[in-house]
């Protein structure tokens, strides 16, 4: 599996994990709201820490730029973990009308920072990454955990 694909894979599966929050939350089911959102918020969470942690360095080692598109996506997960921790509040106070108003600010936000990823930033890793950097930095994200 390339890079493009396992954190393309991921991307998507944290979509759904957000609507299916999104959904709770419409219906005021708080309950699975809140179990919804954990999981979506924790891998989430844990991509952010497998780019920031394995694939940026590895890019950034390669290319022997920290400037440019991680410095563009690290600034961008800082506001991603910034709205993550306005809608917990919003999920603890039971808020609906603020939940889903932050949800589509969530929204926008992730379906352009994913784009620019997916589009740009992993097509380029794929690209400078030595097969066996790019094997060995997989195996690395693969075990990250929170």
């Amino acid at each position: 599996m390339i890079i493009s694909q396992f954190m393309t894979q991921e991307h998507r599966d944290c979509d759904t994990e957000f609507a299916a929050a999104e959904q709770a939350a419409a219906k005021g089911d708080w309950a699975e709201t809140e179990e919804k959102f954990l999981i979506f918020s924790n891998d989430t969470l844990r991509h952010f820490k497998r780019e920031e942690e394995e694939l940026f360095p590895a890019f950034e080692t390669q290319t022997g730029s920290s400037e440019g598109p991680t410095q563009v996506m690290r600034y961008e997960h800082e506001q991603v973990k910034g709205l993550i921790g306005k809608l917990a509040e919003a999920v603890e106070s039971q808020d609906k009308d603020a939940y889903l108003s932050l949800c589509e600010s969530m929204m926008i936000l992730l379906q352009q920072h994913n784009m620019k990823e997916e589009q740009m930033l992993y097509s380029m890793c794929d690209r400078v990454l030595p097969p066996e950097l790019k094997t060995d930095t997989l195996e690395k994200m693969q075990k990250v955990e929170l």
